[in-house]
This record gives structure tokens, sequence and C-alpha cells, in this order.
């Protein structure tokens, strides 16, 4: 019974065992499942032995080979690097060796040069505009106070006579002292006494009261003007100090203009250069212009200045280049400076600060217009709108001076006999004074039309002003030499085509007072002064007066005087 209780418990035993082994059994064979099977070592491969050395060896080897392919891949890299350099050397060469690729480089070089001088000439344009104005209306203001100046002299001196002439009772200098415009009286014949005296010493002759200038500044006046001048002219310089030279230098500037035509005229001639460069370098003459007075004594003539050698060699300079054209308007350049930029300054100059009256001041003027247009400087264009303003200005200037500083009074004859009385020499310094304006007017002719100075010298001053005071003036050597001054100033030209053996139109009466000259100096028996007579007619033209009196007098041995 024991033995098979034991039994009982052991098969018991034995169950359980083989149902948990067979729950093991199948938990691994779902593992195995799902898990990769592993290698199964083979027991019977031998395996060679393994040592430092061995190891050692295989890692030797190893970095040798990693080594080779190293080098391997440096020189390639090297190989590329070469073909880098080598292709960039040939886009170097095939940009310098290709005329597009030069083309293209050399216009964006000129128009960024162009944008960035048009920049810099408007940013300083402001400042040469306040300058050039304030020189200018420095001119204006000396101007005006001497023309102020004389007109009031005249008004104060035309008064003083007066007085002397309607009043009863003489006035006394003790009278007239402290008073203001005696005073002016007395600076204006101490100013003609220093200008007397100057004349003594330089041993000019044939001079008469009226024929200088009266536009003396006190020392004070010059002082001030010169100050102010100087000051606007230190600031001038300074313009163009912060400015490289390749951009306020006109030499330099026309060099890059001189390039551009040199390489590629076509493309220089379809942009219009030519007829831009005038209105490009306008501010930079007018800076060189500021200090510039044409009325001035020994002024710089134009040919003498930077700026005009330097347009002059750019204009002259050879086209070597090979262009399809054959016109060169380069030629036209410095014309049309002289038009757009020289002509409107002399205008405005003649407008403001010239004196007609200062014999000085005309003739440099004159000199300057026939410099510019007598030599050709000017364009060909007849039809020149600047030189037309120009010599309208001038018309309307001697036109003012005439109306405003021509007064020749009439005296009685008993108040001017005595050629030293203060009645006699007023009116001799105001006639001399207008002839002084005949031959300053009648130097413009050549360069006004000749019917425009006729009118002006003639009509309007001979006939209107001269004329009168030289048929007051008793007939005598003194009226001889009026009327010699008078044709004196006249020129041969007008004369020179005369037909008909008469002489001008406006002449005419001046020609009768000739021969009314001659017939009382025949009278007189003066045959001296006959003859100096008959000349004046002769050189005015009116040979048929000269005849017709040498025929009433029976002055045959005159007549080779005609031929």
């Amino acid at each position: 019974d024991g033995s098979s209780d034991d039994e009982a418990k052991w098969e018991e035993q034995q169950i359980k065992k083989a149902v948990k082994l067979s729950q093991e059994i199948c938990d691994d064979a779902f593992v195995r499942k799902y898990e990769p099977a592993k290698p199964k070592f083979d027991t019977s491969v031998s395996l060679p032995p393994v040592n430092l050395e061995i190891v050692k060896k295989r890692l030797t080897e190893r970095i040798t080979s990693l080594q080779d392919v190293h080098r391997a891949h440096q020189r390639e890299y090297e190989k590329y690097m070469e073909d880098i350099e080598s292709s960039k050397m040939s886009v170097q060469e095939l940009e310098k060796s290709s005329e597009a690729a030069l083309n293209y480089k050399f216009y964006r070089a000129m128009e960024t040069y162009v944008e960035n001088l048009i920049n810099c000439l408007n940013e300083k344009l402001k400042d040469i505009n306040e300058l050039e104005w304030a020189v200018h209306a420095l001119l204006q203001q000396r101007a005006l106070r001497v023309s102020k100046r004389r007109q009031e002299e005249l008004k104060n001196e035309s008064a003083y006579v007066q007085h002397l002439t309607s009043g009863n009772d003489k006035p006394t200098k003790s009278r007239l002292e402290g008073d203001e415009k005696t005073q002016i009286l007395e600076m204006c014949e101490h100013r003609r006494t220093c200008r007397r005296q100057a004349r003594e010493q330089s041993g000019e002759g044939d001079h008469h009261e009226g024929l200088s200038s009266d536009e003396e500044l006190t020392p004070t006046e010059v002082d001030e003007f010169q100050k102010s001048k100087d000051n606007v002219l230190e600031d001038s310089r300074k313009i163009f100090e912060d400015v490289h030279a390749d951009f306020c230098d006109i030499r330099k500037i026309l060099l890059k203009f001189q390039e551009w035509k040199e390489k590629f005229p076509d493309s220089y001639c379809d942009a219009y250069i030519s007829f831009c460069l005038p209105k490009l370098l306008n501010p930079l003459i007018r800076v060189q212009l500021i200090s510039w007075n044409p009325l001035e004594q020994n002024f710089t003539e134009l040919e003498e200045m930077p700026w005009f050698r330097a347009i002059e060699e750019f204009s002259d300079a050879e086209n070597v280049s090979e262009s399809k054209r054959d016109d060169d308007h380069d030629k036209e350049v410095l014309p049309r400076v002289i038009e757009k930029t020289i002509l409107p300054k002399i205008t405005a100059f003649v407008k403001s600060v010239w004196d007609p009256l200062s014999t000085s001041q005309t003739k440099n003027l004159v000199q300057l217009c026939n410099n510019i247009f007598g030599r050709q400087i000017l364009s060909k264009n007849e039809s020149s709108r600047a030189r037309e303003d120009l010599m309208n200005t001038v018309v309307l200037r001697m036109k003012k001076s005439v109306e405003e500083d021509v007064f020749i009074p009439l005296y009685p004859k008993s108040t001017v006999e005595d050629k030293s009385s203060l009645h006699s020499k007023f009116q001799e310094r105001r006639f001399w004074s207008a002839v002084k304006l005949l031959s300053n007017v009648v130097l413009w002719d050549g360069i006004i039309q000749e019917d425009k100075v006729r009118d002006l010298g003639l009509n309007k001053l001979l006939n209107r002003y001269l004329l009168l005071n030289i048929l007051n003036t008793p007939l005598g050597l003194d009226n001889i030499e009026k009327c010699n001054k008078v044709v004196a100033c006249l020129p041969e030209r007008w004369f020179q085509d005369l037909k008909g053996g008469s002489t001008l139109p406006e002449l005419l009466n001046f020609s009768q007072h000739l021969l009314q000259c001659a017939r009382v100096l025949h009278k007189d028996n003066h045959s001296d002064e006959i003859k100096e007579v008959l000349l004046l007619l002769v050189k005015i033209g009116a040979l048929h007066i000269v005849e017709g009196f040498m025929e009433e007098h029976e002055l045959e041995h005159l007549k080779p005087m005609i031929r």
C-alpha cells in the first residue's frame, strides 16, 4: 500500500513535469519562429591562429591602401584646380579679345563717368551762380554810383549856372558854403583839376574839358570795392577744391571724350557729343570768368584763357580713327561755347556795367567784339540769337546814354563871349562830352548795322545837339575846330560809295553850315581857313557844294584838292 501511494505521487509529478516541459517547448518554438536563425558554428572547420603581429600587419596594409586612394584623389583634385585656373584664364583672354565685351566695358565706364560729372556740376551750380551774381552786382553798383554822381553833378552845375544867369545878384562863395550841392561841385572841379595836372605832366595836348571820363572813385570807395571783390574771388577758388581733377579740369574732361572719339567715332557722332559739350562745360567756364571784366584796361583776352586753349586744342585735334563720316562737328564746339556762354556774359556787362561815355571801356568792348566776330571765332550761323541780343542791347544802351547824358545848354551870346566865364566853360564841356559820345558810338561801325549807327550818331547826336551848338558858335577858328572834330569821328567808308557828288542825307544841314562858313571866311579873306573848310566838305562827299563854291568865287587853283 505504501509503495502504491509513492508510485501514484511519482506519476503525478512526472505528469506535471511533462505538461510544463511541453509549454516551454511551445514557447521556444514561437520565439524561434519570429527570431532570425543564428548561424551554426561548424566546429569541424579549423581557424588560423591569431596573434598581435598578424593584426598589426593587416592594419598596416589597410592604412597603406587608404593612403594610396587618398593620393589618387589628391592628384585628381590638383588636376581639377589646374583646369579651373586654365578656364579662368581662357575666360579672361576671351573677354579681352572680344570686341563686344570691350565696347560694353568702355561704354559702362563712360556712362558712369558722365553721370558723376553731371552730378558734380549740378551740385556746384548753385555756388557758381551766387558768386557770379555777387561779382556782377559789385560792378553794377559801382557803375550806378558813377552814373548817379554824374547826373547829380550835371543837374547841380546846370542849376548853379542858370541861377547866375537869371539872378540879379551873383551868389558869393560865402553864401554857398556848407551847401551840399556846392560841395559836390567843388569835388567835381577838384577831379577836373587833378586830371588837368596829370595831362600836363604827361605832355598830352589838344584836349578839351569834357573829353575825359569823369569816373574816378574816392580811395575809400576803391578800397571797399576791391575788398568785396577779393572776398568773392577767394570763395570762387574754393568751389572745386574738393573735386578730383578729372571732374573739374576742362582739358582732362575733353581728353575723355577725345578717347571716345578715337575708339568709337561713329557712336561718338551718333551721341551728338559736339552739341552737348558746350552746355556741359558751361559751369566750368563761368568759374574761370568770374574775375573777368572786358571793360577794364589790360583785360585778359579770351585766347589767353585756359578753357579757350583747351577747347581749341580739342577742336583742332587730328581725327586718327577710321570713321565712315567726313564731317567733324568738334570744330563747332568753340563757336558754340562763345555763343552760349561768352556772348550772354558780354550782354550782361553792356546792359548793367558799360558806360558809353567812357572811351576806354568802349574801345575794349569793340576790340573784344571784333575779335569774336571778325576772326570767325563765332559760329558761321549768321542769324545767331545771342549776337542779335548783344547788338540790340548795345544800341539800347547808347540810346539811353544819348537821352540821359547829353545836355548842351544854350546861353545868350553875351554870356559866352568871355571864354573864362562859367557859362562858356560849362557849355563847352557839355559840347565836347557829346562829341566824345559821338566818337564812341561811331566805334561800333562795322559791328552794328550801319543804319543804326548813323541814326544814333548823326540824327540823334549831331543834328539834335551838336549842330545846334555849332550854329550858335561865332564863325571862326573855334567853330572850324568843332566841325573838324565832328568830321574826324565819321568813318571814311561811309563816303566811299557815294554817287552824284552828294553827301549823306543826315549831313545836309551840316554841309550847308560848312558852306556858310566858307563864304564868310572868303569874305574876310581867310584863304587857309577856306581851304580847311572845303577839305571837310570833300571828306564828307559834298563835292557838288565844293565845286559850286569854287566856280562862284573863281578858286580854280583849289580843284586839285578835290581830286
